[in-house]
């Protein structure tokens, strides 16, 4: 599993008849950084994950990739590569919570 940021959405009018009504999120992957471990940094790459869940722009989200991502609910038969599996609620990282950020 990892972790990323929902950053937009994608629309596909046209595509496999298997995926037709699904959702498809466009998200940043996070990872902790090395120099402050308190804090996430954006990846370098973009993914696209079907959304299972309802996750939201901005919202923090767990997500498989590969043949893990078919395991996940109803995915099985699906040519998918990237599944939203969980929306994070909080991410302690050296006993500090780091998301949510304080305000």
């Amino acid at each position: 599993m990892f972790i990323a940021r929902v950053i937009g959405s994608v629309v596909s009018t046209k595509k496999d008849e298997a995926m037709k009504g699904r959702k498809l999120l466009l998200l940043r992957p996070l990872l902790v950084d090395e120099a402050n471990p308190t804090q996430f940094r954006p990846g370098a790459n973009t993914i696209v994950a079907v959304d299972t869940l309802g996750a939201g722009l901005d919202e923090m989200v767990l997500f498989c990739q590969g043949s893990s991502a078919r395991q996940a609910t109803g995915m099985k038969a699906l040519p998918v590569d990237a599944v939203i599996v969980g929306i994070v609620d909080t991410v302690d990282v050296l006993n500090k919570k780091i998301y949510p950020a304080k305000k």
